[in-house]
């Protein structure tokens, strides 16, 4: 179903219109009378495999653990040492 409506309009009912396009209509919204605009729903991407949920979850556990990019650690505290 598309409905055709004034950018006024649209400004002024906007969550009225979001919850037409949650139940499947198309929104154009018009300035003077040419159409500038098009709400639509968004369209859900597809569903992930079991082995990319898990490849995924691999990922991120490896993330957190970090990546030694070599040379020697520096405790933070020396690096904000003063010599006095």
């Amino acid at each position: 179903m598309q409905e055709i409506v004034s950018a006024r309009d649209a400004n002024q009912h906007l969550s009225r219109y979001l919850e037409r396009v949650e139940q499947g209509a198309e929104i154009i919204i018009t300035r003077r009378g040419t159409p500038i605009a098009r709400l639509l729903p968004v369209e859900r991407g597809p569903r992930l495999s079991d082995a990319q949920r898990a490849a995924r979850e691999r990922l991120r556990e490896r993330m957190d653990r970090g990546y030694a990019l070599g040379g020697a650690r520096v405790a933070r505290e020396t690096l904000h040492e003063r010599g006095l």
